[in-house]
């Protein structure tokens, strides 16, 4: 089991946008893919992200560190990428980085507000896993990452993926693969670069994003992509995004 490292920005912004989601993931061009943000540091990494509101992004804890300038890469009508300046940032308190990397589940949720609205994207509605959480449950994942791993010029499309629960998910954690393989052999899932990204779940027949994606492992548990992917519900951290959101003047539908 691992978390999803970044890439290098410049192998992102110089190639020509291609696949995302390892296992042949179809391209999302729907509510989900038109969500979906590509987040660049400073030290050269990226991880996906979503749009919640006009001017802020839902991301993973792990993907945002301290002393480190964000941006979010949008593209222009030429499929030229343009840097957006990250205003600030917020990474849940109770996140603890020594949790995530031994793979125990933790508060790994963080927002970033924008300088201005992104121009191509547009925001999801947030929620929680409908109860009762049980294996077998459908989700969809999306991310920006790359569709073979160590390749970095294969990332760059949002990609989605149809995944199920599997084992005992719950509020901490929702461990998924692709219904075809089980986690068995290799197939669709979260690869380098999908960090962040985000997890959604049907809910009165539309979209509702209820989680973001933690961590990944190849076949069997064993290291890699596209075996399991490792999501972190937002069942305990809704109220402290909403909370987050409103004291930036920027309050959720909803709340």
């Amino acid at each position: 089991m691992k978390l999803l490292p970044a890439i290098t920005v410049a192998t992102l912004l110089v190639t020509s946008p291609a696949l995302a989601i390892v296992g042949n993931a179809p391209a999302s061009n729907d509510a989900i893919g038109r969500s979906v943000v590509t987040i660049v540091g400073s030290r050269g990494n990226f991880c996906s992200g979503a749009l919640i509101a006009p001017k802020l992004v839902l991301t993973a804890g792990h993907c945002v560190q301290p002393g480190v300038d964000y941006r979010i890469v949008e593209y222009d009508r030429d499929r030229k990428p343009v840097l957006e300046t990250v205003r600030r940032v917020a990474v849940h308190p109770s996140f603890s980085a020594q949790s995530i990397q031994a793979h125990r589940a933790t508060a790994d949720v963080a927002l970033l507000e924008l300088d201005a609205p992104a121009k191509e994207r547009s925001p999801v509605a947030l929620g929680v896993p409908q109860p009762p959480l049980a294996a077998g449950n459908a989700f969809t994942v999306a991310g920006i990452g790359v569709a073979t791993p160590g390749d970095g010029k294969s990332g760059g499309v949002v990609r989605a993926a149809s995944l199920v629960a599997t084992g005992k998910p719950g509020t901490l954690q929702i461990r998924l693969v692709d219904p075809a393989t089980l986690g068995a052999k290799p197939g669709l899932g979260g690869c380098t670069g999908d960090s962040g990204g985000p997890a959604f779940e049907t809910q009165a027949q539309a979209q509702v994003l209820i989680g973001v994606i933690s961590w990944s492992t190849g076949p069997n548990l064993a290291d890699g992509c596209g075996g399991m992917t490792g999501v972190t519900p937002l069942t305990l951290y809704r109220d402290w995004i909403a909370q987050t959101a409103r004291q930036w003047d920027m309050p959720l539908g909803g709340n």
